[in-house]
């Protein structure tokens, strides 16, 4: 099962995609190669290999996973983000957090593509002996349980009513949703920060982890979310991490 486009979002604050779908994980077994969704491992490239290094370093950029892009056509969104110790993504055209799409997609203009054969690391997960250990997990995509859909746009819409772009709405009790790919996203602040016009759809978001070792891979975006957004041809992205 995958969302599809809807064509009718206008900006990140609509659904571009339905249904919203819950994003669980499953481990490999083996090296992935097909353009699934997945976390860690190696990029599985639809055209040239194309690794983004950090702008002030030169250093790659680390890969933390590719999404599906709903549609018909088999596309992939590759994110990769910089990292020492820091939180990440948090600007999204700072050249440290990028997100490539293929077939027939755009480099955004702040990137900084290595030269051929650059390859930095995958994601990874803290060892029992304190050592990073690289991991690679498969993205199922499930039916979100009715109730969680119901928060999810509660909390969606309550934003909206913060922004004066829609009616008023109770406050939302309760957390807010987490791990899905489609619908409205659930940002914590309620912004997408330097995104928010018309240009990008809302793709998918998941939350950090990684401080207990049984975690399946570190992520720091401040005990956050990141978020993946695409342009309204699906031929560009951007990402955002937010923390409440």
């Amino acid at each position: 099962m995958i969302s599809q486009p809807t064509g009718q979002a206008q900006g990140p604050y609509e659904a571009a995609f339905l249904p919203r779908l819950q994003m669980s994980l499953r481990k490999a077994d083996e090296p992935v190669t097909e353009p699934v969704s997945k976390f860690g491992g190696q990029p599985v490239w639809l055209e040239a290999p194309t690794w983004p290094v950090d702008p002030q370093t030169g250093e790659p950029l680390v890969f933390i996973g590719q999404f599906r892009v709903p549609g018909d056509e088999v596309r992939l969104a590759y994110l990769f983000l910089e990292e020492d110790d820091r939180v990440m993504g948090m600007h999204p055209t700072s050249g440290e957090a990028v997100v490539l799409i293929q077939p027939d997609g755009r480099v955004p203009s702040f990137a900084v593509i290595g030269p051929r054969g650059t390859r930095g690391r995958s994601l990874w997960r803290w060892g029992h002996d304190e050592t990073e250990a690289p991991v690679e997990w498969l993205v199922d995509l499930d039916p979100t349980p009715p109730e969680t859909d119901a928060a999810a746009n509660h909390h969606s819409a309550w934003w909206n009513y913060m922004r004066h772009e829609g009616p008023e709405v109770d406050l939302p009790s309760g957390d807010e949703p987490k791990d899905f790919l489609g619908g409205t996203a659930v940002l914590p602040n309620g912004r997408a920060w330097g995104l928010d016009d018309d240009s990008w759809l809302f793709l998918c978001q998941f939350a950090d982890r990684g401080e207990d070792a049984e975690d399946p891979f570190f992520l720091n975006f401040g005990y956050g979310s990141g978020f993946v957004f695409i342009s309204c041809d699906h031929r560009e992205g951007r990402f955002l991490a937010d923390c409440s």
